[in-house]
């Protein structure tokens, strides 16, 4: 399962490129793939379900679709609208578990990704980033060099390397590495942290699934793609590039990543003049995502 394709966003300040590719793989273990994606412009998302065989690919695929049905159009949305969909999606995947599932029936699935959103409260014409996440998906920035996670997980052994018990190392064998601490589905009212970042220049981010960072950790993951920047014409996206490594390393779950990579192009009259270096305030400069309140 894959997915390619480019869009553009015209504003006064000049043009926004999207290029965006997307890739699952049901990994050598699995028998049935539990991640869905989205990638559709403005939103792009993975998602990985839990539940089994009975709950966990109809979990992922019901956030997909409700998303799928509410966006017809590549404008950006709102913060809110986005955080309003995702409450949809919440209460129709509790809806999925019925009375004759018995007790102990779990549907839920990991939501993490991005979206072009307008905030009208910073002004102006300028895009932004609305970074979501709940579970333990990831979202991760990539500057030709450097991958930076920008979400943070909610598992259980995040929290105990949060709390010092453990160090990130031991967080990758330890027997409840499995364990997340929040889901869409799993709770009746879903808490989702949120970032909002500005477009800006080039920026490239890569959304995946736990497949991913299971088998290939940061360093092996930002070899991957330096290596795939290097080919003059690659036979491949980079999100199967990814994928094909994971799998290679042992493909021990389902692997699924997007990878969004965006390009400003100013138009001269708005770069003209020495108030043209920047038109951000102090506050909106600041390169560290935050948790919105």
């Amino acid at each position: 399962m894959q997915a390619e394709f480019s869009t553009t966003y015209e504003r006064s300040f000049g043009s926004l490129t999207l290029h965006v590719s997307a890739a699952s793989n049901v990994g050598l273990v699995r028998q049935i793939n539990e991640d869905s994606f989205f990638a559709k412009a403005p939103v792009f998302f993975v998602a990985d379900g839990m539940g089994g065989h009975a709950y966990g690919d109809r979990a992922s695929q019901t956030v997909a679709r409700t998303f799928d049905e509410a966006v017809d159009s590549e404008e950006p949305l709102r913060p809110e609208r986005v955080l309003e969909l995702i409450d949809e999606a919440n209460t129709k995947v509790q809806q999925l578990i019925t009375e004759d599932d018995g007790p102990g029936a779990v549907a839920g699935t990991t939501l993490s990704g991005i979206a072009i959103v307008d905030v009208e409260e910073i002004g102006g014409d300028d895009l932004h980033w609305m970074i979501y996440n709940v579970g333990d998906s990831r979202v991760y920035g990539w500057n030709g060099r450097s991958l930076i996670q920008v979400t943070v997980d909610h598992s259980a052994v995040q929290e105990m390397v949060t709390m010092g018990l453990i160090t990130p190392a031991d967080a990758l064998i330890h027997p409840d590495r499995n364990v997340i601490t929040r889901a869409v589905g799993s709770e009746r009212h879903v808490e989702t942290d949120i970032w909002l970042m500005p477009t800006r220049g080039h920026q490239v981010f890569l959304l995946c699934s736990d497949g991913l960072t299971k088998e290939l950790d940061d360093t092996q993951i930002a070899q991957v793609m330096t290596e795939y920047s290097t080919q003059a014409e690659p036979s491949i996206t980079l999100s199967e590039a990814l994928v094909e490594a994971a799998v290679a390393a042992g493909g021990r779950d389902n692997i699924t990543v997007v990878v969004v990579e965006s390009e400003i192009i100013a138009n001269v009259s708005a770069t003209a003049g020495p108030a043209a270096e920047s038109n951000l305030t102090p506050e909106q400069e600041q390169t560290t995502p935050r948790i919105a309140e």
